[in-house]
């Protein structure tokens, strides 16, 4: 242990302790390092809070993170109006075209039903942007399934517009003798009395007088059923099936 030494303040009338200069440098040695371990500490506190510290790793992925963000703001703005082109669409499909043709209009909760798989979406989660990946990948397969509902009803819709043109070609619906070549109408549809019997009974077609050998021409589209003379009454004779329950049958004819 080092001695201790004093010496005699005559002012004070008191004995005052000799200071070595070794405990001197060692104090000053010990207050330096307390304020440097408080200022690193601070600057360390400092460097995780602050944004401006950061690597030139880190701001690459920053900007490329922003650069990312923007451009799902493009697609999401895009995709808006992707959806108001369908829905345009959609509502002409229910009310115009399935209307027409009397056709059942497709719900929409049909039409934006999405995908029930509740694991779909699973590998999105956990990322710091997982929300916004998310729900644009939703809306993503909503379109998608939104546009392949749509095509496939307007391939329903074509298929019922060919078979209306059918349906509107098949339909007996021209006269069977050319106005030229027509002298007059003897008889129309319905009742009537009959130039045998003299009895009231309906007649079920239309009798037109022609000079022998006039063109008879089909009402509408069809196939020849049957053209013979045997049955009862109507002598020579050609029955056209038009299709669609329709059919008519031209008698008397040379």
């Amino acid at each position: 242990m080092a001695k201790v030494k004093y010496y005699y303040d005559s002012e004070n009338l008191a004995y005052r302790k000799i200071i070595t200069k070794t405990r001197k440098k060692i104090g000053v040695v010990l207050l330096f390092l307390v304020a440097s371990a408080l200022f690193g500490l601070l600057s360390f506190i400092i460097l995780l809070n602050t944004p401006y510290f950061e690597t030139p790793k880190n701001k690459k992925q920053a900007r490329e993170i922003e650069n990312l963000k923007l451009r799902y703001a493009i697609l999401n703005k895009k995709m808006d109006e992707v959806e108001n082109v369908i829905t345009f669409i959609e509502e002409r499909d229910n009310n115009l075209y399935r209307v027409y043709f009397n056709a059942s209009p497709i719900p929409e909760e049909e039409r934006k039903s999405g995908f029930k798989d509740a694991n779909r979406y699973k590998d999105l989660e956990g990322y710091n942007n997982s929300q916004l990946v998310s729900n644009t990948t939703k809306r993503i397969d909503v379109l998608r399934k939104q546009l392949a509902i749509q095509s496939k009803s307007l391939d329903d819709i074509l298929k019922m517009a060919k078979a209306k043109d059918k349906l509107l070609a098949a339909i007996p619906a021209i006269q069977p003798v050319k106005n030229e070549n027509l002298k007059r109408m003897v008889s129309g549809f319905g009742y009537r009395t009959d130039p045998f019997t003299k009895a009231r009974k309906m007649h079920e077609g239309m009798d037109f007088t022609a000079r022998t050998g006039t063109p008879i021409y089909a009402t509408g589209d069809g196939v020849v059923a049957r053209a013979d003379n045997t049955a009862s009454g109507y002598g020579n004779h050609i029955v056209i099936r038009h299709g669609f329950g329709y059919e008519t049958l031209y008698a008397h004819l040379s």
